[in-house]
């Protein structure tokens, strides 16, 4: 059981990645990026998720290196955009992104979608090359950890004809409602920890009166629920904010237990959305 912010999971390479990340999708490029940053290592995060497409990775490394926390401390992820799928472009992409965010080194990186509308008849081919420079990449120790994110289960099968390192997480949209059993299913037996990229469902739980009860009946916020569901559920919740007190208080999950009652409730709920992002009717 999770007792604190710098407990972790151990990945399948044995790389202990913190339980709870402090995501940073939508954290403007600038002050207001780095600033959430050096909010969330003051309250004790201690893994920070970005990606080349968010443009905030300068910002990112910024608050990074502003934080006081040695790096050796820190876990820092990001993602491999869809613009660089194969292995020459996602050698050139991984070292932008280095440069960005000033680092010698990366925790984890990810392939961010795995059928890109531009290579929508090859993607096949181009996640085999990506994953091949992402192989060598980790062979080298410039990446302690590589995986994937929003891949579906064919996408897995089809990685796995060509992979020689196994993806070690799977970054899915994943939140009460939305857990995605399939996919977490082969995810997880083949060895790969499910990280919840939206664990408030962009923002819809809010809304929701029924997580308002769950949150009156453990005194807690609905955002601490929904954290507090994912970990239950052994995902690593990536919670988002650029408010120094919404971030301290999301990660106040250490405190309470949902009733194992309560943990299947909110996985059946009605789909905030309906369904989860099909990664293969994406526009982009």
């Amino acid at each position: 059981m999770m007792k604190s912010l710098t407990d972790c999971y151990k990945l399948s390479n044995g790389v202990e990645i913190p339980c709870v990340g402090f995501g940073t999708w939508k954290a403007e490029n600038g002050e207001i990026a780095a600033n959430a940053v050096k909010a969330a290592i003051a309250a004790g995060y201690r893994h920070i998720d970005t990606a080349a497409i968010y443009g905030n990775e300068e910002s990112v490394g910024d608050g990074i290196h502003g934080s006081g926390v040695k790096r050796e401390d820190l876990f820092i992820t990001t993602k491999l955009w869809n613009s660089h799928h194969g292995y020459d472009e996602a050698m050139e992409a991984f070292d932008a992104s280095m440069k960005r965010l000033r680092l010698d080194y990366l925790d984890l990186y990810l392939i961010h979608w795995p059928n890109p509308v531009a290579i929508r008849d090859r993607w096949q081919a181009a996640n085999a090359g990506a994953w091949k420079a992402m192989e060598e990449l980790y062979r080298a120790g410039k990446i302690r950890a590589i995986g994937v994110s929003n891949f579906r289960v064919h996408h897995l099968k089809t990685l796995e004809e060509t992979q020689t390192v196994a993806p070690m997480a799977n970054q899915m949209f994943l939140c009460p409602g939305e857990t995605q059993p399939e996919v977490v299913a082969y995810s997880t037996k083949n060895g790969m920890l499910m990280q919840a990229y939206s664990p408030f469902g962009h923002g819809a739980v809010f809304s929701m009166p029924d997580l308002q009860g769950y949150a009156d009946k453990y005194g807690k916020t609905i955002a601490q629920v929904c954290v507090r569901f994912s970990l239950q559920m052994g995902f690593n919740p990536l919670p988002k904010s650029v408010t120094a007190e919404r971030i301290r208080e999301n990660a106040d999950v250490f405190d309470f237990e949902l009733s194992c009652d309560d943990v299947e409730a909110l996985a059946a709920m009605n789909g905030i959305f309906g369904t989860a992002p099909n990664p293969d009717d994406r526009t982009f």
